[in-house]
Formats: C-alpha cells, sequence, structure tokens
C-alpha cells in the first residue's frame, strides 16, 4: 500500500490550491505515482477531520496529509476553528495509529497565508507531505503493532 491522500479545504481555496500543488509534487518528486494520490475535498478546514477520520478507517492510505487555511477575522471564531482542527486532526492519527499530518494553516491575515502557502516560509503543503512520508517509514520500520 503506497497510496496517500490529500483532505483539503475548498475555503480560502487560493491558498488551499498552493498547499496541495506543493504536496502533490513533493510526494511525487519522493517517487509516489500520481495515481496513488487522492485529493478529497471539504467545504471548509473543520470538516478535515471528520473525512480524515473516514479516510483512516478505509484502511487504503499510506497517510493522510490535511490541508487547508484558518485566517484570523474580528471575531473569535477563527480561535475555535483552529483549536477544533488541530485537535480533531491529532485525534484521528492516534486513533488510526497512522500518518496524519497538519498541513492546515492557522495564520493572522493572507500575507501570512501567501508567506506559507508558496512564499518566504515555503510550502506547509510539501512540508506536511514530507512529514507524512517521514512518519510512514519510521512506523514501517517499527512494524506491525501487536
Amino acid at each position: 500500500m503506497s497510496k496517500f491522500a490529500l483532505i483539503a479545504s475548498r475555503f480560502n481555496g487560493l491558498i488551499v490550491d498552493q498547499l496541495v500543488k506543493g504536496a502533490f509534487e513533493t510526494l511525487m518528486k519522493h517517487g509516489v505515482v500520481e495515481s496513488d494520490i487522492e485529493v478529497i475535498w471539504v467545504p471548509g478546514a473543520l470538516e478535515i477531520p471528520v473525512v480524515a477520520g473516514r479516510a483512516a478507517r478505509t484502511r487504503k492510505y499510506e497517510a493522510l496529509i490535511c490541508l487547508g487555511a484558518v485566517i484570523k477575522g474580528s471575531t473569535d471564531h477563527y480561535e475555535h476553528v483552529s483549536r477544533e482542527v488541530h485537535s480533531g486532526i491529532t485525534r484521528v492519527a492516534l486513533d488510526a495509529s497512522m500518518p496524519v499530518t497538519m498541513g492546515v494553516l492557522t495564520v493572522e491575515n493572507m500575507a501570512q497565508a501567501l508567506e506559507r502557502a508558496n512564499g518566504t516560509c515555503g510550502n506547509a503543503g510539501s512540508n506536511a507531505a514530507l512529514a507524512a512520508l517521514d512518519v510512514a517509514n519510521t512506523l514501517k520500520m517499527l512494524g506491525s503493532e501487536r
């Protein structure tokens, strides 16, 4: 099994499209063939954990790479969404005992998002893909669970 799922939010698409592109290119650069990469789109970042959980339970993926962008607005909605997305993704990874990486940006403004999507801070999607590959290899090295 060497299939990877990119679970990506359609909300803030300008940013997320760059994260998806970065993750996709990084996986391919490291030997994953295009047909083994599936992009699963969800409405927003808050929907990522539930879809990641279902994808994990299918056991058809070696790793899940979660991609999205939560940009702070004038209300505290940002804080609630950020917290729930992060804890949800972590819970999926622990429950499934598989790589479920965090490529969901939580930033103050659009400029910070652009810096992290393909700017001076690199590409968080690419970083999440590298982490997924690294953890997948580490888990293989550790062998199966008893």
